[in-house]
């Protein structure tokens, strides 16, 4: 359907015949146009940040590996000085954050749970109150992180850790209890 549509040019009515239905085609194949191009780029974007959130949690893991490995080896080196009857001079010097400390120490009789970090004292909570096993991925929105697979790894690599360290046990694959320590201890250490 045409429509008569007036306008002035110069002091002069003109008058031109537009369809209005074209005219609203055009503009909606504009529209979708633009939506498609936001979608993409709101696609690719979400790509992205998932990315840069996966490589975070790598390093966060790396950072926790190479703290773990070089406090560990601290400790053995320390352990051999001992017993060969040395004793080590006081550095002057503190070591930086992180270095030459373990993280999460072995669980032992009359440790409690307030000596770990905040976010593995959740993990170990979260998993003491819960019914049953626990995964990794029910673990995660518990301790206020979102559901991506980069925190669910790195939750997994604290799960293992507390597993290693006998705060936690892992009966079946990927699912996580608090440890039983000993005949009759059902009870977790003191909190």
């Amino acid at each position: 359907m045409a429509v008569p549509l007036y306008f002035y040019r110069g002091g002069v009515e003109v008058g031109v015949m537009v369809s209005l239905l074209e005219e609203l085609q055009a503009r909606e194949a504009a529209a979708r146009q633009h939506v498609e191009e936001l979608q993409a780029e709101a696609a690719e974007l979400a790509l992205r940040l998932e990315r840069a959130r996966a490589d975070l949690s790598r390093l966060e893991i790396t950072r926790e590996t190479v703290t773990q490995v070089l406090a560990e080896l601290s400790a053995a080196a320390a352990e051999g000085d001992a017993a060969a009857g040395e004793v080590p001079e006081p550095d002057a010097t503190p070591a930086p954050h992180g270095i030459g400390v373990m993280t999460v120490p072995p669980w032992r009789e009359g440790l409690v749970v307030a000596v770990l970090p905040d976010v593995y004292r959740d993990i170990v909570e979260i998993v003491a109150d819960a019914p049953g096993p626990l995964q990794a991925k029910q673990i995660v929105p518990r301790i206020g992180l979102p559901t991506t697979s980069g925190k669910i790894e790195g939750t997994r690599g604290k799960l293992k850790r507390l597993v290693e360290r006998g705060w936690l046990d892992e009966d079946n694959p990927g699912r996580f209890t608090l440890a039983r320590r000993g005949p009759g201890r059902d009870q977790p250490n003191s909190w």
